[in-house]
């Protein structure tokens, strides 16, 4: 394992050499996704991912903590030894919020997305879509962190890798399946899925009711082959699997409203072809697409008015 590499004398963890990069490819393919759309904010695709990233961060650690209930039951019946010093406050503080766990992180990158959204008056599900492919090719980077950390590991295998590392001497000298790695692949291919289902017009909100529905199935199963045993048991299954299970349930019933049920399939609307500025909304080169009240506040470059659409096509946002 190499939780740390050497740059001119100075020790950085892998894991956030791996995040970093995660970012910069994940905001690579959100340009080249969108590069030639009309159809959104240039202020909002950046300032909804801004409160996203906020929401996850906290959301993340939250989530570990809940994971932790045996920390967080002797905090609780210690106060006094919590209020013993500031150095052993940050050692329990540590013990119960230094870990992160990506469903935490997951959950509250969208629910502050959804918050952001509803703030802006924007359609959360036509944003979501937008930023779906992203969220497993980060993931992907996330998991080989977690490989090259040692983090994470899987169960003891005959097909595997030799473990070390000092932070965890009990699992380490045996050979592991790399679970992580394996994670990291099947994101990878849950990319090119979402990028393929992109580029065709779909109901808004599909590209995350697929992602919804395709990793929680992914991580339900590569959970019965970690070996750590940190992420909590209920009733024989991990926290993970039991928050698998309920967004996959989520994913399936936004599918469902999108396209099956009749009350439900025409609030969502299709996106428009590429280039096109949706009716009754205006496109500024700097600002991107903007509804006419926003419009009038526009002192700069040129606006363009969108052009009504054929009946049999959808809106893609709502003024």
């Amino acid at each position: 394992m190499f939780p740390y590499i050497n740059v001119f004398g100075k020790q950085i963890p892998t894991y956030g050499l791996c995040a970093l990069t995660g970012i910069a490819f994940s905001a690579l393919l959100v340009w080249v996704l969108i590069r030639k759309r009309k159809d959104y904010s240039k202020v909002h695709i950046l300032n909804i991912p801004l409160f996203a990233t906020i929401g996850a961060f906290f959301g993340a650690h939250i989530l570990y903590a809940l994971t932790r209930p045996d920390v967080l039951w002797y905090i609780l019946g210690h106060m006094d030894d919590l209020t013993s010093s500031f150095q052993r406050a940050l050692e329990l503080l540590g013990a119960l919020f230094g870990g992160m766990v990506f469903y935490g992180g997951l959950i509250g990158g969208l629910v502050s997305g959804m918050l952001c959204c509803k703030k802006l008056k924007l359609d959360f599900s036509f944003y979501a879509d937008i930023y779906a492919p992203a969220i497993p090719l980060f993931h992907a980077f996330g998991r080989i962190g977690c490989f090259l950390a040692g983090c994470c590991y899987g169960i003891e295998s005959h097909f595997g890798l030799m473990y070390h590392n000092e932070m965890y001497p009990d699992a380490s000298g045996v050979t592991r399946l790399p679970i992580q790695l394996i994670e990291a692949g099947l994101n990878l291919l849950l990319v090119l899925v979402l990028v393929l289902l992109n580029k065709k017009k779909l109901k808004n909100g599909t590209l995350l009711s697929v992602y919804l529905i395709v990793y929680p199935i992914i991580r339900f199963v590569d959970e019965f082959f970690r070996g750590d045993a940190v992420r909590g048991l209920w009733f024989g299954l991990s926290t993970s699997q039991w928050i698998s299970m309920i967004l996959f349930v989520t994913g399936v019933v936004m599918l469902l409203k999108r396209y099956i049920i009749p009350s439900w399939k025409d609030r969502y609307a299709t996106r428009v072809d590429i280039g096109v500025i949706p009716p009754g909304y205006y496109y500024n080169q700097y600002s991107g697409v903007l509804t006419p009240e926003q419009a009038k506040n526009i002192l700069y470059g040129e606006v363009e008015k969108g052009e009504e659409l054929p009946s049999d096509k959808s809106r893609s946002a709502e003024a």
